[in-house]
């Protein structure tokens, strides 16, 4: 008993570390726009192609991109703030399978904890943008319009990229969470918005900030 307690112990001393790291780290950066994504995804799928294009504006108008830091839409995040010559971090989580920095990151942070990862991703970003993705990228999704909801954070604009492959996802929510059962306001679907269009996408979080302005680091818990 003794000794798990003092595992135990020990595990905290080994998530403060990573909290630290990574304040440290990502404190020192300009705004950035998160991206999440598929880590399944090629180069040569139409999602790869457009996350690439949609990091490289941001990129090119002086936003940096935060990814996961791994392969597939993330590396295509990446590689679209390199091109642009943009801030390119990657925070890193350990898995037994899938995840490996890719090569665009130029900043980044490794971390064991899925909790304390999401912390960073959401402390440091004017936005979400969410690509097309399986239980990883949607639960990021979910979590950060529950934060948003709940008012643990500071509103910022989420952006579900590609129509064809939320619409679905969106349409059950409102029949079934909200229509049906009442789960959540009509309002909440207020908190993302879904958009195809890279421009499109520039100018929505560029209205958002003229309306509620910029978070500063330090805004979110």
């Amino acid at each position: 008993m003794y000794e798990k307690l003092n595992t135990e112990a020990w595990r905290v001393f080994r998530i403060m570390a990573e909290f630290i790291e990574g304040i440290d780290t990502l404190a020192r950066l300009p705004a950035c726009i998160s991206i999440f994504g598929s880590a399944r995804s090629r180069p040569s799928d139409e999602y790869y192609k457009l996350t690439t294009e949609i990091a490289q504006l941001f990129g090119k108008n002086n936003f940096g991109i935060i990814t996961g830091g791994g392969p597939g839409l993330m590396e295509a995040a990446n590689r679209g703030a390199v091109k642009a010559k943009a801030v390119s971090v990657g925070l890193n989580i350990d898995l037994p399978f899938e995840q490996q920095s890719n090569r665009y990151v130029r900043t980044l942070v490794n971390f064991r904890y899925f909790f304390v990862r999401k912390v960073m991703f959401l402390k440091n970003s004017q936005a979400v943008i969410i690509m097309p993705g399986g239980f990883g990228t949607m639960d990021e999704f979910f979590e950060t319009i529950t934060l948003i909801q709940t008012k643990k954070i500071k509103r910022v604009p989420v952006v579900l990229v590609g129509k064809k492959f939320w619409s679905g996802i969106v349409r059950w929510m409102k029949k079934q969470v909200y229509e049906q059962n009442g789960f959540v306001s009509e309002k909440d679907f207020e908190l993302f918005t879904v958009l195809d269009d890279p421009q499109k996408i520039y100018e929505h979080i560029i209205d958002f900030q003229s309306k509620y302005g910029t978070i500063e680091v330090n805004d979110v818990p």
